[in-house]
């Protein structure tokens, strides 16, 4: 079964992710999983008790390392329990009533490699616990995320709002090609008019592929508008965006063209750090 899977930490960025999560499956008419992942480093102590100590005293400090180790793992794993509960409840509340949680150990980018299967859309915070409060930074797993998942990711800001409208970072690559009948038959993007931008030389050729993938949204039964823009890619994506007041961008992750050679590294930091909007990053 395909689930709509919510990633949630401890962070106040959770309610949104709650929210995009149901509205999402609400949206997809798909089932929800809350996740919540508990990093091993997270709750590691340091054991090292080398130096001048007897040997008793060493011995009676490790036992005492390892029990506080314990503790703190049962106190990780009663608080994530906690987290999720929490994060059901407030799913119920937005009319989502069937909620499945699951708790993992390990890394965030790994266990949803291992859950690839089962998952539909992945929703995460562009900010999660390590960065919550803190103005233009994302969550440190973001980019292993994106690079580890081949499956849809919502990244959401800290509130919600819920899309009317949406656009489509298109570059004429078989993933931006796939986003454009994404768009058109997911009903995810049901009723929303959809803006195709393509960064890139006024060319017939673009034009002519700019007009194929308005033709597959039209035929979706979206209200469609295209552009043809110049200069920088984030910076030309982020004024049409703001310009227009839309409300997600969706767009295809690496590759060779421009726009995907901008969700390389530093780059791709910088495009989410300035987001206050949702963006699905397709793969």
């Amino acid at each position: 079964m395909s689930y709509v899977i919510g990633c949630i930490d401890a962070a106040t960025a959770n309610t949104a992710v709650c929210e995009y999560s149901a509205w999402s499956a609400k949206q997809l008419s798909a089932p929800l999983m809350l996740l919540h992942v508990l990093e091993d480093h997270a709750r590691e102590v340091s054991t090292d008790v080398t130096g001048n100590i007897g040997l008793g005293t060493r011995e009676g400090l490790l036992e005492q390392l390892a029990e506080l180790d314990e503790q703190r793992a049962k106190l990780a794993l009663k608080h994530g329990h906690m987290v999720l509960e929490q994060a059901a409840q407030k799913i119920q509340t937005l009319g989502v009533e069937n909620v499945h949680q699951r708790q993992r150990h390990g890394e965030l980018a790994e266990t949803l490699l291992d859950m690839e299967s089962d998952v539909r859309l992945a929703v995460m915070g562009l900010h999660g616990e390590d960065s919550v409060n803190q103005l233009h930074k994302v969550g440190s797993h973001l980019e292993t995320v994106i690079r580890t998942v081949h499956r849809p990711l919502l990244l959401t800001p800290d509130s919600f709002s819920e899309p009317k409208t949406a656009m489509l970072a298109f570059d004429a690559s078989a993933t931006t090609k796939k986003g454009v009948e994404l768009l058109a038959q997911s009903p995810l993007f049901k009723g929303m008019p959809v803006h195709i931008v393509m960064v890139d030389a006024d060319t017939a050729d673009n034009r002519e592929r700019l007009e194929w993938a308005a033709q597959q949204l039209r035929a979706g039964g979206h209200e469609v508008e295209t552009a043809l823009l110049a200069g920088d890619v984030e910076q030309a994506l982020h004024a049409y965006q703001t310009d227009h007041s839309i409300d997600m961008m969706v767009m295809g992750a690496f590759g060779h063209s421009r726009i995907r050679q901008f969700l390389v590294g530093s780059t791709t930091m910088r495009m989410l750090q300035e987001s206050t909007t949702p963006v699905l990053v397709l793969r």
